[in-house]
């Protein structure tokens, strides 16, 4: 099937078993392929329900109506968004789903009104997707970004002809469904389940009262092609049926319902690789679903002031947020009654102190990756190349992940800053032009200069990782003078103090033999330690995503 067609057939199935299917997730970007599939919706007979996703609880379960209960005098309140009868819910920016948001949905698709969701999800990264307890939840997911004006026919969804609840299936169809979903690499029982229903779906859509192959087909190219992750290496070949027994019957098989035959893995398997891309598949042949990594952003801060705005809450009598009066109100609203009674002399609403409900906003920071290089010994030149690739490679990405790169270069009897957190690629290019190298190891000044700008990135809000690459121990004190045993105590006491501000640390040994004072300094800062006596910047590059997860 073409993708279109996958998106037609899903939304047919769905027509059939709305509730046992649960809905569709759609990758896709604002456009005319996704115009067009949401106009489909329109053929469903249902009251759609268009959600938000940061809508809180008051928003989706009501609460008191605070216009109406001022007006009236009495307490009104609002009805839930899913007290009414089966919907079709639709979520714009699925891949923003709040986690609220995202457990609320999977409760509502769990329950037993029969809420169908439409999540269309934007995301241009891999992981910026819609959260996995409600993906999980959705039996179809369609891509349409790839697809063109004329791939966009008139196809009309189609109503059911018999009654979903009166296709039988054959009795080894269960198990084959559930052994197909191991080979994938499936975790969630409900992919199995929504197999089997697709396939009565199916068969429902023609006027058959039985699945039959073509419907196990399209049911495992919809339901397992998005959740596979891993291709089976070796293909098991599948057991002949058993041949009939010579003494049976003619008369009982003509008076039996016709069975259907067992179907091979193999063209289930062919199938299910039909409808991945290309390049998802080598990637699933070779090591499985890859991980995805963080995106880089930083954490998520609560803050006061500004930022995204989230649920009020109930904050300490000190805080100095400022009050929300709409959430402060609902909360006085249901207590009046009894109030007014305790205090009739008083005139309006009673609001005490338990009542104030304060803002709160979600502030997202930026990450800094701060790169403390040893430049010092006949190796200077050679890890300062490695770690001006590896910069210049971060910062290739850090447009869209939205990373800082910074890096320090010690020797001598001190440390540099040669380029401060920045994400210019012609900026850097210009700094690492020319690096000096030579002389001793000043290792607790670049650990003091990259402990300094965490510090200073901290307060700008940014999120600080220190990188130090180094092949030795350090033989230079933090006063200049060369003395190793001071130098370590110095290089200790800076890493303590970095390990209680908790900035995450990657020590990166590029020494020909692992330095046991470097494990021991990254147990100090509670990092990683990595030893890479002949990496490259591709290495350190990979190195320092999967470390630090940026």
């Amino acid at each position: 099937m073409t993708p279109w067609s996958r998106a037609i057939t899903a939304l047919r199935l769905l027509s059939v078993d709305p509730k046992g299917l649960g809905g569709v997730a759609v990758r896709a970007r604002v456009g005319p392929a996704r115009d067009a599939f949401v106009k489909r919706l329109d053929a469903f007979d249902r009251k759609a329900l268009k959600l938000h996703p940061a809508m809180t609880s008051a928003d989706l379960d009501g609460g008191p109506d605070l216009t109406a209960t001022l007006n009236s005098g009495t307490l009104v309140m609002q009805r839930s968004l899913f007290a009414t009868h089966p919907a079709l819910m639709i979520l714009p920016m699925a891949e923003r789903t709040t986690p609220y948001m995202a457990a609320r949905l999977a409760q509502v698709l769990d329950g037993e009104r029969g809420h169908m969701l439409v999540a269309l999800d934007e995301g241009a990264e891999e992981d910026e997707a819609l959260p996995f307890g409600v993906s999980d939840r959705l039996a179809f997911q369609v891509a349409l970004d790839e697809i063109g004006m004329h791939e966009i026919g008139n196809e009309v969804i189609s109503s059911t002809i018999v009654p979903v609840s009166r296709v039988d299936i054959h009795d080894d169809l269960p198990e084959a469904l559930v052994v197909l979903a191991v080979k994938l690499g499936i975790a969630s029982p409900r992919a199995a389940i929504f197999a089997l229903r697709a396939a009565k779906a199916s068969a429902a859509l023609d006027g058959r009262s039985l699945v039959e192959e073509a419907d196990v087909i399209t049911a495992v190219e919809l339901v397992y092609a998005h959740r596979a992750t891993q291709m089976p290496a070796d293909d098991v070949e599948d057991t002949p049926p058993p041949e009939p027994q010579e003494n049976e019957d003619e008369n009982e098989d003509e008076t039996e319902q016709p069975a259907l035959d067992a179907i091979p893995q193999d063209l289930l398997l062919d199938a299910v690789k039909a409808a991945l891309p290309s390049d998802v598949l080598a990637k699933l042949s070779q090591k499985g679903k890859a991980k995805v990594a963080g995106a880089g952003s930083g954490q998520r801060q609560i803050g006061n002031r500004r930022g995204r705005p989230l649920p009020p809450r109930d904050t300490s009598r000190g805080s100095d947020a400022r009050v929300d009066l709409v959430a402060t109100l609902r909360a006085a609203l249901p207590w009046q009654t009894i109030r007014k009674r305790a205090n009739p002399e008083r005139t309006g609403a009673q609001v005490r102190m338990s009542d104030l409900r304060h803002k709160r906003y979600e502030v997202q920071s930026d990450r800094v990756l701060i790169f403390a290089v040893d430049a010092s010994g006949s190796a200077a030149a050679a890890r300062l190349g490695e770690a001006k690739g590896a910069i210049e490679l971060l910062l290739g990405q850090a447009y869209a992940r939205r990373d800082h790169v910074a890096l320090i270069a010690f020797r001598g009897t001190e440390a540099e800053v040669l380029l401060p957190p920045t994400r210019s690629l012609v900026q850097t290019k210009r700094r690492l032009a020319a690096l000096p190298g030579g002389g001793g190891t000043p290792l607790a000044a670049g650990l003091q200069a990259a402990f300094d700008m965490a510090l200073v990135s901290g307060k700008k809000g940014l999120l600080p990782s220190v990188i130090l690459l180094t092949d030795g121990r350090g033989n230079i004190a933090l006063d200049g003078t060369p003395d190793r045993a001071l130098a370590e105590t110095d290089a200790k006491r800076v890493a303590q103090g970095l390990a209680g501000r908790q900035v995450d640390t990657l020590i990166l040994d590029t020494g020909r033999r692992p330095e046991r004072s470097l494990q021991k300094l990254a147990q100090i800062l509670n990092g990683h330690y990595m030893a890479l006596p002949r990496a490259d910047a591709h290495t350190l590059s990979a190195t320092v995503s999967n470390a630090l997860d940026v």
